[in-house]
This record gives C-alpha cells, sequence and structure tokens, in this order.
C-alpha cells in the first residue's frame, strides 16, 4: 500500500488544522491520480490541485516537490486564506526592518526561502485581488520586491497552488484575475473527495487506528464488520480528516477492543428527495405479468435490471447513478462488480427486458 503521511516536523507551516494528515492509493481513483502525479512532478510545470477541504491536498503538493528534481531544496506551504492580506504579502514576498508597525527585523519571504525549491500556495482562491497582482509579476519576472524595499530580488521557485473553490467561476465573477488563472492551470490534478474513492477508506482507517492505537497504548484494535459496513456507507463530507478525528474519538470511548458503528457516531448526511413521487400504475402491471411467471432469483434480476438500466442512462457514471437510485456509491460499486461492469464499463446492457414485457 502507497502511503503518504504528514510529518508536523517537515517544516514550518502556515495551514490549517484541517488538513488531511495521511493519504492512501488504494482506490483505483486514487491509483490514477498517482499515475498523474508521477508524469508531473519531475517537470517544473505550476500545478494546481483542485478539491475539497480535508481530501490531501498539500499531502499530494509534498509528493510532487519529493518526485521532483528540486527534492533536496526546500518546500514551503502558506494558507492564503489564514492570515490578513498585509501578513500574507510579508509572508510570501519578505519585508525590511521598520517597513511596518512590528517589523522590528528584516525577514526574508517565502519566495527567497523556498528560492531553488517548491511553494505551496492553499486556498489560493481566497488571496486579495491586490495580491493576486503581485503574486502574477513574480510568476513572470521571477524576483520579488520585499515590502518596504525597491530592490528587485530574483527567484526560482516551482509553484503548486491549491483551492477548494471553483476558479472560473470566480473569473466570472471578478474575484479572481483571469491572467493569474491561466498562470496556474498549467497542470491540473482533481483530488476527489472522500467518499467518490471509498477504496481508500478502510485503509485510512487501519493507519489511523495503528496511529492513535500505539499513542493510546492499546493494542490488536479491530474493526466489526458491522462498523466496516457503516464506515463505507457513510459520505464524509469532512473526508480524510473527519475520519481521522472519527477513529481517535472511536477510540477514546469504546469499551473493548472491537470499535462498533455506534463508536463512531456518523450521521446521516444524505439530502432527502423533495420531488413529488413518481405514477407506479404500469411498474406495478409488469411486476404482476413477472410474478405470474414466477421466474427464479426474480429480485436479483429486477435489482441488477435497474442498476445496469441507470448506469447507462447516466453514461456509465457513478457518482450520478449513486444520486439518482438514492443509494451511497459505495453500494453501487459493490453492485457494479458483482455485476462485472467495474472491469469493462462499457460491457453492452444485458437484455432482461423479456421478462418486462
Amino acid at each position: 500500500m502507497t502511503l503518504l503521511a504528514f510529518d508536523e516536523n517537515q517544516t514550518r507551516s502556515l495551514s490549517h488544522s484541517v488538513r488531511a494528515t495521511a493519504l492512501v492509493f488504494e482506490d483505483p481513483v486514487s491509483r490514477r491520480l498517482l499515475d498523474q502525479i508521477e508524469r508531473i512532478a519531475p517537470s517544473d510545470a505550476t500545478v494546481l490541485i483542485i478539491g475539497e477541504t480535508g481530501t490531501g491536498k498539500e499531502l499530494v503538493a509534498r509528493h510532487i516537490h519529493a518526485l521532483s528534481k528540486r527534492n533536496q531544496q526546500t518546500f514551503g506551504a502558506l494558507n492564503c486564506a489564514a492570515l490578513s492580506e498585509g501578513l500574507i504579502e510579508s509572508e510570501l514576498f519578505g519585508h525590511e526592518k521598520g517597513s511596518f508597525t512590528g517589523a522590528i527585523s528584516a525577514k526574508d519571504g517565502w519566495f527567497e526561502t523556498a528560492n531553488k525549491g517548491s511553494l505551496f500556495l492553499d486556498e489560493v482562491g481566497d488571496l486579495p485581488l491586490g495580491l493576486q497582482a503581485k503574486l502574477l509579476r513574480v510568476l513572470q519576472e521571477r524576483e520579488v520586491v520585499k515590502v518596504g524595499s525597491r530592490t528587485a530580488v530574483p527567484v526560482d521557485v516551482r509553484i503548486i497552488a491549491a483551492t477548494n473553490i471553483n476558479l472560473e467561476e470566480a473569473v466570472a465573477a471578478s474575484h479572481f484575475r483571469a491572467d493569474l488563472y491561466y498562470r496556474f492551470n498549467v497542470a491540473t490534478i482533481y483530488l476527489a473527495p472522500l467518499r467518490e474513492r471509498p477504496g481508500d477508506i478502510l485503509p485510512l482507517t487501519e493507519h489511523f487506528l495503528k496511529l492513535y492505537g500505539d499513542r493510546l497504548g492499546y493494542s490488536e484494535v479491530k474493526l466489526s464488520a458491522a462498523t466496516e459496513l457503516a464506515l463505507l456507507n457513510y459520505d464524509w463530507p469532512g473526508n480524510i480528516r473527519e475520519l481521522e478525528n472519527a477513529v481517535h474519538r472511536a477510540l477514546l470511548v469504546c469499551p473493548g477492543n472491537r470499535l462498533r458503528p455506534e463508536d463512531f457516531k456518523l450521521s446521516d448526511h444524505r439530502v432527502p428527495d423533495e420531488t413529488p413521487p413518481i405514477s407506479t400504475r404500469s411498474l406495478e402491471s409488469s411486476l404482476l405479468k413477472l410474478l405470474e411467471q414466477a421466474p427464479p432469483n426474480l429480485f436479483e434480476i429486477i435489482e441488477e435490471t435497474v442498476i445496469r438500466t441507470a448506469f447507462e442512462f447516466c453514461d456509465e457514471n457513478q457518482v450520478q447513478t449513486a444520486r439518482l437510485l438514492d443509494i451511497s456509491r459505495n453500494v453501487l460499486r459493490h453492485k457494479l462488480a458483482a455485476y462485472e461492469m467495474l472491469a469493462n464499463s462499457h460491457k453492452k446492457l444485458i437484455d432482461n427486458s423479456a421478462l418486462l414485457a
């Protein structure tokens, strides 16, 4: 199993506490992500990572740096949403002594500190427009001017940016500069939320069980089969960070060495369907005909036909199919695997329509 884990001692980092601290590449979606990372990393191309909070964007950025030719140099990380505009400017570009109240000494910014290395700009979509213009100039001219200085300092830094907002929509709303967006959007990586890569859920759970179990002095803590099913069927709106916190909390409250579903206290985040009920008259008529024929495995035939038809209707998009059928994507993937539709998603729809005639 390929595991990336965050080390707090790697470097000073101004990141949110909600970041993911581990990332695995077990799910097919994640394995494709790893292939993309390994193709992009050796170049010096600017990278834009798009993903929800807690999906592991900083870990991906660190892995890109580790696989690049700059891996022996500094990796800097700055969360653009964590500081005020004045402080972000100082953190990025540095400042001279006395340039503002509290500037008791000169300080290099991250562009200079990470010179020859990589700089990760998290939540770049939250940068104020004024700073966006200054950042664009740095990317174009490859030089920075410290706050309170008139001297340009050349820098050679690879930029890896990340955001959880739609930058195209931000550009259309005049909240983000189009020219800066084009600068960032050279190599784009989409980091899927945890609910779209269910194959990573249990490996991550085992990692966090070992991590926090060791810290708490527990040994051989296991998951019950019902707990595994509950974890796979949960949507994880907080992604990996929520999973980590849930495991930690479950270990603290579990009375034994086998975690139960109730130890995780997972709530139901699915949105109820408020559309009016459809007419079932024609469906009932077809079912009555089937019941008269009494074919073997009738329920399995009906279920498979519904799922296959919905999958075809949604152009074999798992997320849309699960949403249409009002089931979790994890359950859908299990069913598709049983019907041998994951290995060859373009297999023709098996025709059960004769039974419904």
